[in-house]
């Protein structure tokens, strides 16, 4: 069956429409595999695609969605073939290239990753790019040095995608996980899924115009940036680092660099976009494998294609908590 269900954005002057509309697999661009999408998630990048915000998408009308995970239709590659279940996570999926968010995508071969062992394709999109990139910033963080005997590890914006996710693996790998959130209501959810502490996000702001804060964190995964990057780069203990993989607060940070010299500690920054696909692949078996999340489920949010446009009003706004994941299949 060529004709499948899709959400649609379209430009109107400066208004954006949302729609959900039937297209055809041949109105798709060219590419080595034809994939039935059979699960996607939702994801900041999406809710700005999907408001017309500079940077993200160039084109409308336009289907976003950077995750996608479903099974191979059509392959003219070796590598892949009908049957196979995949999973796709950015590279220009959802920003310029019809994405996630509909039934059928068309991608190059080199954008898709296997299925790992040990997940199933809504597991995949439990985690998606949110969780790939918290998976990630572990990794990096680890490879700088970063264990469980080294201090309490930070994480920023906790309650959303990156940082549910982040706080779960961390909490599962033995480190003690303290939670940056501003949602006083969510202080059970976080201790529920691994927080040892929860610090509020004014005292994660207090002492901004100080150069440096007490050493306290062996490792921080950050979400936001702005001020609350820099004050927990200012508290990483002597020779630790910080991830930075997210900016919904600010892009901008109100830097000095008294604590790279002065506590020799590390700004490590995070892309799960571009990652080569080789190193995505690894990653994803490990999240299939020995860092495969115990209770993943309790971060799912489902929801359909009717209801994603309502999803999109609440991630932007900051409400969404954990995990949304679509399911697209009839």
């Amino acid at each position: 069956m060529s004709a499948f269900r899709a959400f649609w954005i379209e430009k109107a002057d400066d208004a954006f429409a949302r729609s959900i509309i039937s297209r055809d697999v041949d109105e798709l661009p060219a590419g080595d595999l034809l994939v039935e999408v059979r699960y996607s998630s939702l994801n900041y990048k999406d809710g700005l695609s999907a408001t017309g915000q500079p940077g993200v998408t160039r084109n409308y009308p336009h289907t976003p969605g950077i995750d996608a995970a479903g099974v191979v239709l059509e392959s003219s590659v070796d590598a892949f073939g009908p049957g196979d279940e995949v999973v796709a996570i950015g590279f220009d999926l959802g920003m310029n290239t019809p994405g996630g968010f509909g039934q059928r995508i068309r991608i190059p071969a080199g954008w898709a990753t296997p299925l790992p062992t040990g997940l199933s394709l809504e597991q995949s999109m439990i985690l998606g790019t949110a969780g790939f990139t918290a998976a990630l910033s572990v990794d990096k963080l680890e490879t700088f040095g970063m264990t469980p005997s080294g201090g309490p590890v930070l994480v920023t914006g906790a309650t959303g995608g990156v940082g549910s996710v982040a706080v779960m693996l961390l909490s599962q790998l033995g480190y003690t996980v303290h939670a940056v959130t501003g949602k006083a209501h969510q202080h059970g959810f976080l201790r529920d899924i691994g927080a040892t502490e929860i610090v509020d996000r004014e005292a994660a702001l207090d002492g901004a115009n100080r150069p440096l804060l007490r050493e306290t964190w062996g490792g921080v995964v950050d979400t936001v940036g702005g001020d609350i990057l820099f004050n927990a780069v200012k508290s990483l203990r002597y020779g630790a680092s910080l991830a930075a993989c997210g900016l919904v607060a600010s892009p901008m940070i109100p830097a000095t660099v008294l604590p790279f010299i002065l506590r020799h500690v590390n700004l490590l920054g995070i892309d799960s976009v571009e990652l080569p696909i080789e190193r995505k692949t690894a990653l994803w078996r490990k999240l299939g494998g020995d860092w495969k999340i115990d209770g993943l489920d309790t971060l799912k949010r489902p929801m359909r294609l009717e209801e994603l446009s309502a999803g999109i009003d609440r991630i932007l706004a900051g409400e969404m908590v954990g995990r949304g994941v679509l399911q697209l299949d009839d």
